[in-house]
């Protein structure tokens, strides 16, 4: 297994109830796909630095997590189908 880091942005007018339930989902969508999640991190509602949208805030979260390549994969194609989410990102982060 590899370590991989997601970070993305979700739209800022979402209850929480809704936030919750996405980052509830990407996390259950990488266990279920062979992966572990180490740790997640919510960074809350930030200023972005442009407009995405028509959105000029986001909230962030970043989760670290490991799998196989095919699980980063699944995370990425999941994320671009999801309303929710403005942008995302999946790094391989080094071996610690």
């Amino acid at each position: 297994m590899r370590p991989y880091e997601v970070l993305f942005v979700l739209k800022p007018d979402l209850e929480e109830d809704a936030i919750n339930a996405a980052i509830e989902k990407f996390a259950n969508l990488i266990q279920q796909n062979q992966g572990t999640v180490e740790q997640v991190n919510r960074w809350g509602k930030k200023r972005m630095a442009y407009e995405i949208k028509k959105y000029r805030d986001g909230y962030y979260t970043l989760i670290l997590f490991q799998g196989e390549p095919a699980t980063a994969k699944e995370l990425d194609r999941v994320m671009r189908l999801s309303d929710e989410v403005l942008r995302h990102i999946i790094v391989r982060r080094e071996a610690a």
